[in-house]
């Protein structure tokens, strides 16, 4: 009992509340414009490319977690675990400028900070239900730095498992899902679908560790709400009346695809677990296609009237996991 209420606490000391002030990795998407002259007034374009970019790396660093071998923690089988975990993104590119903390969100550069992280709290159980060799988790997952928070949750069956003193892999599918808070102007949700293959060894009589790898493909999927690229303007003052016409929305894209390849290993004594996983998530390719339209969109293009591929570079994970299993 005592280890449990002690990787409680040092959960909620990792995770501690949301800070009530904003945060380097905060994201002001109304940055993500740029001004046209329409019949003499200007307004305001969603640039799409550079949204539909922004949010394919985004989604990566919030996706559901992994985490743990194919053996299931069989139907008796509760864990409880704490995690961290280092994301990069590609910084430099001009869709990072959404986030509060890029250097020179005006003259349309990004830099700062390439990495991002992010810490978990998380509950798994085995079931007999509806079928053997299952098992759900849920949890939850700040991006530090930021009001942003991520609700998750997985369940996983094992199509092969235990047979350990054969010289052959357990398998298992998983299926999860992400929702992110804490961001009024966005709305991101990330489906998540994984195949994982992982061997339990024994050390010495007394320790257990369980090598894993796997695949896994990302549905990421965006919706904007209003944006006002003006919010220092008062839309209400006679002398700024067209100051309210500049509002614009992202218009809702095609779901966004990532692949993501992970090995890890999870070590085990007693009740005590330590697991280290490695993620690399590959370029991003999908294309959100506009009907009618012909040619891909550029940065410099109104791209929300034209075809958007996803320019996200590629990214690697590392997490590290703490936790108590029984």
């Amino acid at each position: 009992m005592r280890v449990v209420l002690g990787l409680a606490t040092l959960g909620a000391l990792v995770v501690g509340p949301a800070s009530a002030h904003a945060g380097d990795n905060d994201l002001v998407l109304a940055r993500l414009s740029r001004p046209v002259d329409v019949a003499g007034q200007t307004r305001s374009v969603g640039q799409s490319l550079e949204f539909r970019a922004l949010m394919s790396e985004l989604g990566v660093v919030m996706a559901p977690r992994l985490l743990t071998p194919a053996d299931t923690l069989g139907f008796g089988g509760f864990q409880l675990s704490t995690d961290v975990a280092f994301t990069t993104i590609n910084a430099d590119e001009r869709y990072w400028r959404a986030r509060l903390g890029a250097d020179d969100p005006a003259g349309g550069s990004a830099n700062g900070d390439g990495m991002m992280s992010t810490v978990g709290v998380f509950a798994r159980k085995g079931w007999w239900f509806p079928l053997p060799s299952f098992e759900a988790g849920a949890g939850v997952v700040h991006l530090r730095e930021s009001g942003l928070w991520a609700a998750q949750g997985y369940a996983k069956l094992a199509l092969h498992e235990g047979y350990h003193g054969l010289p052959i892999p357990s398998v298992a599918v998983r299926g999860a899902a992400s929702r992110l808070f804490g961001e009024s102007d966005l709305g991101l949700s990330i489906a998540s679908l994984d195949v994982t293959a992982s061997k339990h060894l024994g050390v010495g009589g007394t320790w257990s560790i369980d090598p894993f790898a796997g695949w896994n493909l990302l549905w990421v999927m965006p919706t904007s709400e209003v944006l006002d690229p003006t919010p220092g303007v008062d839309p209400l003052d006679p002398m700024n009346a067209d100051d309210r016409d500049r509002n614009f929305v992202f218009r809702d894209q095609d779901p966004i695809t990532r692949h993501r390849l992970f090995v890890g290993a999870k070590l085990q004594y007693d009740v005590i677990e330590i697991t280290l996983e490695g993620q690399l998530a590959l370029a991003g390719g999908s294309v959100d296609d506009r009907a009618g339209t012909s040619d891909a969109c550029t940065f410099d293009a109104d791209s929300d009237r034209c075809d958007a591929d996803d320019l996200a570079g590629s990214q690697q994970t590392l997490t590290i996991s703490v936790g108590v299993d029984f």
